[in-house]
């Protein structure tokens, strides 16, 4: 099924066909033309982010009152922008998310002031935003947060740690930066703040290059000092604004994946097709074929599982961590079996640079790991599994 077919299920309004088919549009006309991440992947970022801001792309990682397209983020569009840049461009759709994740907290959280402050300029493509979580020992354990944040005078702060694999490290203008404040033990003792770049102490210390080029660092954190009014949420909230955060993101990054299986289907079809085996196309053979079903098979299980989180969570559910987390779980996992297929059925082209699907299996592969890797979202699943049946136990005995 193609995603002008997804569009005709009922998870979707008009205001979504209208921006899917400007979107694809646009990225068709426009993303060919910008440098590409191989030689200079900052370069790459900042042109990518600031055509998308001045084509008004990045009005959807941004809620109305700061001139975005929804009231509130809505879902469904920044998983069509995913859906439609990964289809496309892999550094495009990393560079989208990343505005839309790296204040994804200050959106939900932030202070009016701090709203006006940063989201602009963030819409506009003139700020790049970083989402500031890892550290070397707190990946997926967030609660074992090292980086602390030590009160300094009544409205003050002092940031002192280390954070690593943030996207952004080093080209982003304004990171959101979740550190140890110390209100209680463990997830309940985290808070968020808004640091800016160019904060005195905060030092890149590592750029870090990984097989799909992205601008990734280790960023540290030197007696940086940040107003008591950066602070998103309240005390101890860190945890709360990042979960939030991440339980609307968490469905994109699915997103991305379908996007990046639906090229690998495409490729496989057209090259198998074409591709001219024992005096017949490829496509003629009956593995060949299996292949495609298998692939296009889950391609469509995968965007029903995305697009039902997404729809969901913009129904007015205050959590979708289930739905979520089956979503990118599911949608990330197949896209690598899809993608690993196109490169079976390209032969010694899929392995040569150059090629979309070899660039499609260095791209999906972190895909399973940021944002919490497949084994935390089998976790993740299996306790709200399990927390349902409690709930559903007790209300049976009363």
């Amino acid at each position: 099924m193609s995603l002008a077919e997804t569009l005709s299920w009922p998870f979707f309004d008009d205001s979504h066909h209208r921006f899917a088919t400007e979107l694809a549009r646009w990225a068709d006309a426009t993303l060919p033309s910008l440098p590409h991440g191989e030689h200079d992947v900052d370069a790459a970022c900042r042109a990518r982010v600031k055509a998308m801001g001045d084509a008004g792309i990045l009005k959807a990682v941004v809620p109305a009152a700061q001139g975005g397209l929804h009231k509130q983020l809505d879902v469904r569009t920044l998983c069509l922008a995913r859906e439609i840049l990964g289809f496309r461009d892999g550094l495009a759709d990393f560079s989208f998310a990343m505005q839309g994740l790296g204040t994804g907290a200050i959106t939900l959280f932030g202070s009016e002031d701090l709203k006006a402050r940063y989201l602009p300029d963030v819409r506009d493509g003139k700020s790049i935003a970083g989402f500031a979580l890892s550290e070397a020992e707190a990946g997926s354990d967030v609660a074992a947060m090292a980086t602390t944040a030590t009160p300094e005078g009544p409205n003050h702060v002092r940031l002192n740690g280390a954070k690593t694999w943030i996207s952004n490290g080093g080209i982003a203008d304004i990171y959101v930066v979740f550190v140890r404040s110390g209100e209680a033990p463990g997830a309940r003792g985290l808070s968020a703040y808004v640091v800016e770049a160019n904060a005195p102490g905060l030092t890149v210390a590592e750029r870090i290059e990984v097989i799909a080029p992205h601008p990734l660092a280790t960023l540290n954190f030197d007696q940086v000092r940040v107003p008591l009014t950066n602070r998103l949420g309240g005390p101890g909230d860190g945890f709360k604004v990042a979960m939030s955060t991440l339980d609307i993101f968490r469905s994109t990054v699915g997103a991305a994946a379908l996007g990046f299986a639906r090229r690998a289907l495409h490729e496989m079809i057209e090259h198998s097709a074409t591709r001219q085996l024992f005096g017949a196309p490829l496509a003629d053979l009956q593995l060949t074929q299996a292949a495609i079903a298998d692939s296009a098979t889950e391609v469509d299980a995968s965007a029903l599982l995305v697009y039902r989180a997404a729809w969901t969570k913009d129904k007015g559910a205050p959590r979708v961590t289930r739905e979520a987390a089956m979503a990118k779980m599911f949608a990330t996992e197949s896209a690598q079996h899809i993608i690993d297929r196109a490169v079976q059925v390209h032969g010694g082209l899929g392995v040569t640079k150059g090629v979309k699907v070899e660039e499609l299996y260095r791209e999906i592969r972190a895909l399973r790991i940021y944002e919490g890797a497949t084994e935390v979202q089998k976790i993740v699943i299996a306790r709200e599994m399990l927390k349902s049946r409690s709930t559903k136990s007790a209300q049976a005995a009363e």
